[in-house]
């Protein structure tokens, strides 16, 4: 992970502190100005030891997360009066105290900086809600009028440790005291390995529904992120696909199972990881929905939300589409991700037509932080529109 933004890391650190050592410290003696280096200097070590990790996350997450907040405390804080500071200069050719207002703009921008660092690690991080949506179609069966569904995702339990177990285990009690029909998993269990989800297994295992409990792989559950070699990864992702199994859940990968109530039935569907870019593209529509008529009433999981028009939209008539992923970016203010940015379906529910998608904000994440954006269960009540 370090060693994609270990450069601009440097140049950050630097120019940030280089402009503030020519603009303040510059005539001041030189132990206060040496002084003044050793943070980033400290920093740029950590981060070039970081760097050296062969795994995009390293298998002990505490050093990678202080390493984290301290950059952000220290260097990206001097960068915002940095900046401040500087359009206060340019100010000042029109405006003779431009260099005062930049510098009162540089301390507002750190008061609200270290206020959304320290909530979103120690507050928000360990919030999140029970979400209720109903859903109105046309065409589903009216046995299925009123039929629940609990969904949850991106839960990233290798960053789930220590008191931020509590989160987890909070969320599989909201789970389960939903009594659903059904509970849907939609990817990112793991951070980059299974065994990270082996202290979790009785918790995980405990999470029960009447019709059973459904999940996809999402991109975090292949061995992408693992620097071992290409046994191992193979071996390990061997082992991730057989625990969904070892926990009572059933693994949709490009498959499909039938819920039956009397003579009416639903179908739920699941997709291998249909990502784009650098994600892995294994997700297999026509196999995942093999021998699925086009009157039949398709729910399909899909990690990434992407693909939803790529390939759900034009290739099936899939109704509703569960999704993840996206976590909402773990950031937003007043209801703004720049992840909206990114994706068309960034978080939260859309419709065209009488089809209809869920992205889910998801529980975890691999950095623990969240501002404005609560991780989520939700629950979704299908209702027969007709």
């Amino acid at each position: 992970m370090i060693a994609r933004a270990f450069i601009y890391i440097v140049v950050l650190a630097i120019l940030a502190d280089g402009y503030l050592h020519l603009r303040f410290l510059r005539r001041r003696q030189w132990w206060v100005q040496l002084l003044w280096w050793v943070p980033s200097i400290v920093l740029i070590a950590i981060a070039w030891w970081l760097s050296r990790e062969r795994d995009f996350v390293p298998d002990d997450m505490s050093l990678l997360n202080t390493f984290l907040f301290s950059f952000a405390l220290i260097v990206v804080n001097k960068a915002l009066f940095s900046i401040c500071h500087l359009l206060g200069t340019l100010l000042g050719v029109w405006w003779r105290k431009g260099q005062l207002a930049g510098t009162l703009m540089g301390a507002f921008a750190i008061m609200v900086s270290v206020t959304v660092l320290c909530y979103g690690t120690f507050v928000g991080f360990y919030k999140f809600e029970v979400r209720h949506v109903t859903l109105r179609f046309s065409d589903l069966p009216k046995s299925f009028d009123g039929y629940r569904i609990v969904q949850w995702s991106d839960a990233h339990v290798g960053t789930l440790t220590g008191d931020r177990e509590a989160i987890l285990r909070r969320a599989v009690d909201s789970i389960n005291a939903q009594k659903a029909d059904m509970v849907v998993f939609t990817g990112d269990l793991q951070n980059k390995c299974s065994k990270e989800i082996e202290p979790h297994r009785a918790l995980l295992s405990s999470i029960k529904a009447r019709d059973g409990v459904f999940s996809v792989l999402g991109n975090h559950d292949y061995p992408m992120y693992s620097g071992a070699d290409e046994f191992e990864k193979y071996a390990d992702f061997g082992r991730r696909c057989s625990i969904d199994e070892e926990l009572g859940w059933t693994q949709l990968s490009n498959a499909h199972r039938t819920i039956r109530r009397g003579d009416d039935h639903i179908v739920i569907a699941g997709m291998e990881n249909d990502g784009d870019g650098r994600n892995p593209q294994l997700g297999d529509i026509q196999l995942a929905l093999w021998g699925v008529g086009r009157d039949e009433f398709v729910i399909m999981l899909e990690h990434d939300p992407a693909s939803w028009r790529r390939n759900i939209l034009p290739h099936s008539h899939t109704q509703l589409t569960l999704s993840g992923h996206t976590h909402a970016m773990q950031f937003a203010i007043l209801g703004f991700s720049p992840v909206s940015l990114l994706y068309k379906e960034a978080w939260g529910l859309y419709r065209i037509g009488e089809r209809a998608i869920y992205v889910s904000k998801g529980l975890g994440g691999v950095i623990p932080f969240r501002f404005g954006v609560a991780g989520e269960i939700v629950v979704i009540t299908l209702k027969a529109d007709n």
